[in-house]
């Protein structure tokens, strides 16, 4: 069986759980419910979580894919050094900006996941991985196409395998 890559979990439940927590802080700051200063703080703690979690990390084995318009949050992520790259430093970070959220009805389902989220980056800084960026590759140099064509066929599909057409042009030859 193949080896979890609990990082890339951490990631999207992250990114996840900062937009919940952002939307349950507009909520509450809209509603001006009681202790809406609460809200504020969620405002800016999932805004800050989503720029943070927004870049993918490259994976280990197998492809990685890149979001749209990752490039220039990679650029800033990546500025950061050890304090972005070490998953022990985002689990203890999102737990400590979960907690705040979890005065506030409106954004304790953000808090719980952003908790949740920082439990598996504590799972995955265990198991010893580490956020690397996924910068763009050097382009190929492919050969055109023209060249790995010499002839296009001449029958319509489906054609029959080549052994079978050679047998047909040698039979009509035979019977002439």
């Amino acid at each position: 069986m193949g080896k979890i890559e609990w990082a890339m979990w951490a990631n999207e439940q992250a990114l996840a759980s900062g937009l919940i927590l952002l939307t349950g802080g507009i909520v509450g700051v809209a509603g001006q419910f009681r202790g809406w200063e609460f809200a504020a703080y969620a405002i800016a703690a999932g805004a800050f979580v989503c720029l943070l979690e927004y870049p993918r990390g490259k994976r280990n084995k197998g492809t990685s894919v890149e979001r749209t318009g990752q490039y220039c949050f990679t650029v800033c992520v990546k500025s950061f050094g050890p304090l972005t790259r070490n998953y022990y430093v985002r689990a203890f970070l999102h737990a400590a900006i979960c907690v705040p959220g979890g005065f506030m009805l409106a954004t304790v389902l953000g808090c719980v996941c952003l908790g949740i989220a920082s439990l598996i980056y504590l799972v995955a800084a265990i198991r010893g991985e580490k956020w690397e960026p996924i910068l763009p590759r050097e382009t190929e140099t492919r050969k055109p196409v023209g060249e790995s064509i010499k002839q296009p066929p001449q029958n319509p599909p489906p054609r029959p395998p080549a052994e079978m057409r050679r047998k047909r042009v040698d039979d009509l030859e035979g019977a002439a």
